[in-house]
């Protein structure tokens, strides 16, 4: 098993975007929102929103805040219906991008990215001009606290669909429907996750000649409250955003 380690990608998109402007938790809500509305306020029988409710425990998001936004989408009184749009483009230097979007304006939220991309030397484009540059996976980070062997088994074991070995973690591919399922198994061999997350993986990576302007695009769009994911194909230096 091989491939190309997007661990500081992840980094960069995972760790500060959301969480150092403190709107994660509202995202996260209407997540939970579009989910309840769409298969019910039981994560038992609803998978979307046991994988939501999962993602929000991974963000540290408080039970108070998980239960108070389930009751909020399964009661009458919650008005507002969000749809997702996702949207696709070129940034600077033909880096492609993929943006998930949650909203309850199209028109607002439309306005919004276009205005993104425009800002930072990119192009909004028509849907389908990137999404064939990307596949949909689930992907599991590892701590490096076991050997690059026994990693690989464990892998083999829980039937992963590649792995990626970093200098400094393990990358475990799976189904995305499983993700949250397959980093049980691998915390109960005793693996540390970093990281589990559904993304969009590009085929191959790009290296932007103006990283800086392309970060300033990424955190444009990161902190419209509409949008969820914002997926791309460049290698960046996490370096650079500190």
């Amino acid at each position: 098993m091989a491939g190309h380690s997007k661990w500081s990608n992840i980094k960069h998109k995972k760790g500060k975007a959301d969480a150092a402007r403190g709107n994660l938790f509202t995202k996260i809500g209407r997540e939970i929102s579009v989910a309840v509305k769409q298969g019910g306020p039981d994560p038992v029988s609803n998978s979307r929103l046991r994988d939501v409710i999962a993602k929000a425990k991974q963000a540290n998001m408080p039970n108070d805040n998980i239960n108070r936004s389930i009751k909020k989408a399964s009661g009458e009184l919650d008005t507002i219906h969000y749809e997702e749009v996702v949207y696709e483009g070129y940034g600077p230097n033909g880096v492609a991008f993929i943006v998930e979007t949650l909203t309850d304006n199209r028109n607002r939220t439309a306005g919004d990215v276009r205005h993104a991309f425009d800002k930072f030397g990119g192009s909004l484009g028509q849907t389908g001009c990137v999404g064939y540059m990307f596949n949909r996976k689930g992907v599991i980070v590892v701590d490096k606290t076991m050997s690059d062997e026994d990693m690989m088994l464990l892998a083999l074991e829980i039937e992963a669909d590649d792995i990626v070995i970093d200098d400094e973690v393990f990358e475990i591919f799976v189904n995305p429907s499983d993700v949250f399922d397959k980093a049980e198994q691998l915390e109960k061999a005793g693996a540390v996750i970093l990281n589990k997350a559904v993304d969009m993986v590009p085929d191959n990576y790009v290296i932007p000649e103006n990283p800086e302007t392309l970060l300033k695009l990424i955190n444009a769009l990161e902190d419209s409250d509409d949008v969820q994911n914002v997926y791309h194909n460049a290698e960046i230096d996490e370096d650079l955003d500190e």
